[in-house]
């Protein structure tokens, strides 16, 4: 007897005994940074900064990215490389330009065409240059930082801002950044997953809000959504994406 087996049939053998891709979960995708406070961080809050991330382009395209650059509220200008640590910074109010190591601290000032050399005055403005990089960074890459070092996080149910509902997130530190003692509450669409609008509250024990502005604009750069050029003229500017840049701009005036 002859058995014909058709092509089709030939597939679903094969098919049966091929191993199945497993497919991660938004968690999965989205690992926690070492030093994130998971025990009080409650599962709703972890769930919701899973699907942020996902939303904004997803933690592989966000691992991926090197070079971002940007103008903060028309005071300096950056450029990070994310890969390496390296930051150049331009303030044109003083004339400065810091060139400094995020993760090491180590680098080079020139202040009005002087380069600082004396070791304390370095170091000072070397820390001054990570304090601005903390900060203005901070307003560009936030939602990718949810799940940070030091970070805890709760689920705060639905909330009402400006006529419509939202999602709600609560952001606190501890032993990290340069104002652990801050508080921010973001506002995120129940339906895209993006956030809208971010509180900020100068302490978490008080609960006495800072401001409320806009994260709108949403625009994406090479695989990754950033909010640049906000409704409320505030924030980041001239936001870029690069995968190359010369080694030149983190190394010379």
């Amino acid at each position: 007897m002859k058995y014909i087996i058709t092509a089709c049939a030939l597939t679903l053998l094969l098919g049966s005994c091929a191993p199945k891709e497993s497919v991660k979960t938004l968690a999965e995708q989205n690992p926690a940074a070492d030093g994130f406070n998971v025990a009080d961080s409650d599962p709703a809050a972890i769930q919701l900064a899973d699907s942020i991330m996902h939303a904004m382009g997803g933690r592989e395209n966000w691992d991926k990215t090197r070079f971002i650059s940007w103008n903060f509220f028309g005071r300096r200008d950056l450029i990070w490389d994310k890969q390496t640590g390296r930051v150049r910074i331009e303030s044109a109010p003083d004339s400065t330009i810091y060139l400094v190591n995020e993760k090491t601290g180590e680098g080079r000032v020139r202040i009005k065409g002087t380069e600082i050399t004396e070791p304390d005055s370095l170091k000072n403005l070397l820390d001054k240059a990570k304090s601005i990089w903390i900060n203005d960074s901070y307003w560009l890459v936030m939602p990718y930082k949810i799940k940070d070092t030091g970070v805890t996080i709760k689920y705060m149910g639905e909330d009402t801002l400006k006529g419509n509902r939202y999602n709600s997130l609560i952001l606190t530190f501890k032993e990290v950044g340069v104002t652990p003692q801050n508080m921010y509450k973001l506002y995120v669409d129940k339906h895209e997953k993006l956030v809208r609008y971010w509180a900020y509250y100068p302490s978490a024990a008080e609960d006495k809000m800072g401001f409320v502005r806009p994260w709108d604009n949403y625009q994406n750069y090479g695989g990754i959504l950033l909010s640049a050029d906000r409704s409320d003229g505030g924030g980041p500017k001239n936001v870029k994406v690069d995968q190359t840049l010369p080694d030149a701009l983190f190394s010379e005036f």
